[in-house]
């Protein structure tokens, strides 16, 4: 439960956390692509964000393992949601992406977003993907480019 508190650190706490709750829910119903791709978002708040996959066999590419583009999916959704928890849009401009061991069918895939920089303007995060026995599957690095409108 939020308390009204007339402290301006507490008010500025309580405008975040409704931006946060309003921006997971925002980008759960507008970001088609990841959402037809498995993805939600399920945790945002000051420090980071996470979104989650279950590979299926649609994930699936050649070699029987989860192919790249989705896991760079569930990264990009977690990046857009930590990035735009201000209410401010903010689009990507450079991503990186490093994978590390393979996903399979069945794994439940959880792509944490931290902060690395909360520049007003060229913001930055890594993300951390991994699977429900917290093995690395891949690491994601992305920059983003803050506009001057809301999003909310």
């Amino acid at each position: 439960m939020l308390y009204l508190c007339p402290h301006k650190a507490h008010t500025d706490f309580r405008n975040f956390i409704i931006k946060a709750m309003n921006i997971q829910e925002l980008l759960n119903r507008t970001d088609r692509f990841a959402a037809n791709a498995g993805c939600k978002i399920t945790e945002v708040d000051t420090e980071h964000a996470v979104a989650e996959m279950v590979v299926t066999t649609a994930h699936l590419n050649g070699a029987n393992v989860c192919q790249g583009g989705a896991l760079f999916t569930l990264a990009d959704l977690a990046i857009a949601a930590l990035m735009n928890a201000n209410g401010q849009l903010t689009v990507g401009i450079s991503n990186s992406i490093m994978f590390v061991s393979s996903a399979k069918e069945g794994d439940l895939l959880r792509a944490e977003a931290i902060s690395v920089c909360d520049h007003h303007k060229i913001p930055s995060v890594e993300v951390r993907v991994t699977n429900q026995e917290g093995r690395l599957i891949c690491h994601v690095t992305g920059m983003g480019y803050r506009k001057s409108v809301s999003i909310l």
